[in-house]
């Protein structure tokens, strides 16, 4: 889908219903606006339930103040405009009060960026604005001034964030991505003490390229691959609307024969994934015009060593991923769901999964089908698709469940004999 083409009423809309949808604020809680290129503002309306608007509902102010629609503009309309006055260049202000981020907001402190790679790459620097009465003047004229600063993402104090960019969508993934990092460090400090990325770090991965590979023409596809790009389609809007991972994050990939499979396109919005937007992959070559997911490597070299997996899943669920950013070991002797999905689970040097591929392909043996990258991502393999999603919600209710009891005593794992019975139990001993 190409939000950019859609009228900005239907552009609000959509987005209000992600943001509504997945928790991110309340029925009469958060604002959103887009600066047209003929100069007009359209905004959300005010006192309107969030969770039940329609197009019709939007309101475009016009650039001699006069407004057009069914209702009032959001009582914020002062902070947009002082916003895009100060900073011509953006043309969509989102403005949202998901708890993680009030959370930061109501201790006056900002979320660590460089946890992951990608949230400073879509956020920025952050900006913090001294706190107003919502809908005053002096609020838009705080939260514009640190816009001017050059800051595109803000935290107000006791408050929320607001977060401008060039197109609401691009909005809306600085959003999403700073909600994710902030809902991630607080289940870090739960775990224990949550680990940067050195700059070094973030600069060599901002600096890889997508995968030099030749093309090739896709000029028959068989009914088993149509089946499977419909399927891994609608596991990945599974996956993306149960939040395992963001909108243009995560990786699937499923076996077709020989050495061809399918795999996600790189920075295509999960939510509204197409089967024509899968790529295929035989051998070295790509299907024409499409940019595979940057770990296709990896993905290749695993299934050319392991004929036991036929599917892979590297996703970023924000309880998996307090382990991933701490020295946490995720321990699968929770219950004996957990240990016989799970088995053992290694934890690897950032890094690992793109300049070490072949090797870091050699570990998923059949008693270890998940992998922790450190300060990056899970990945999870199976013998199908359902297979692997199943692991990785498993993987992330174990992990939830263990953060969850660290407020009530210390974790009693399932003991060596009891792991012993169910591996002969479940045929498990390799």
């Amino acid at each position: 889908m190409n939000m950019e083409m859609l009228h900005p009423a239907d552009q609000l809309l959509i987005i209000m219903d992600r943001i509504y949808g997945y928790v991110m604020t309340t029925t009469s809680g958060g604002n959103l606006s887009i600066l047209d290129d003929n100069g007009d503002i359209w905004i959300t309306p005010g006192s309107i339930d969030k969770g039940n608007l329609t197009r019709n509902d939007m309101v475009c102010i016009k650039p001699d103040g006069s407004i057009v629609g069914n209702h009032k503009p959001s009582s914020e309309y002062p902070f947009h405009q002082n916003i895009y006055k100060q900073r011509p260049d953006l043309k969509a202000v989102l403005h949202a009060h998901p708890p993680a981020l009030v959370a930061f907001s109501i201790v006056r402190k900002m979320p660590n960026t460089s946890l992951i790679p990608n949230v400073k790459f879509l956020c920025g620097e952050i900006g913090l604005a001294k706190y107003g009465l919502p809908g005053s003047l002096d609020l838009g004229e705080k939260i514009a001034a640190e816009f001017k600063k050059g800051f595109n993402t803000v935290i107000l104090e006791n408050h929320g964030v607001v977060v401008g960019s060039t197109s609401l969508f691009d909005a809306f993934k600085a959003f999403e991505t700073l909600d994710f990092c902030a809902r991630l460090e607080i289940d870090a400090n739960k775990i224990g003490t949550p680990m940067s990325l050195a700059n070094e770090q973030l600069d060599w991965y901002k600096s890889r390229q997508h995968v030099d590979m030749n093309e090739f023409v896709a000029n028959k596809i068989s009914s088993e691959e149509k089946n499977a790009r419909r399927e891994m389609c609608q596991l990945i809007k599974r996956a993306y609307n149960q939040q395992l991972f963001t909108s243009t994050q995560g990786t699937f990939s499923r076996r077709l024969d020989g050495d061809s499979f399918i795999i996600t396109p790189c920075d295509k919005d999960r939510k509204y994934l197409e089967p024509e937007d899968i790529v295929k992959i035989e051998g070295n070559y790509k299907e024409m015009g499409k940019i595979p997911s940057r770990s296709v490597e990896l993905h290749r070299e695993i299934y050319k060593k392991h004929p036991h997996i036929n599917s892979i899943i590297i996703a970023h669920p924000p309880c998996i991923m307090a382990f991933v950013v701490t020295d946490q070991a995720l321990d699968s002797r929770t219950i004996p769901e957990s240990y016989i999905l799970m088995r053992n689970i290694p934890k690897l040097d950032f890094g690992s999964n793109y300049l070490k591929a072949a090797q870091t392909a050699d570990i998923f043996e059949e008693n270890t089908p998940i992998a922790i990258v450190q300060n990056d991502c899970v990945i999870v393999t199976g013998d199908s698709l359902l297979n692997a999603f199943d692991r990785l919600e498993v993987a992330e209710y174990s992990a939830r469940a263990i953060i969850a009891s660290k407020d009530l005593g210390e974790m009693v794992a399932i003991n060596q004999q009891q792991i012993d019975e169910i591996e002969e139990a479940f045929n498990l001993k390799k």
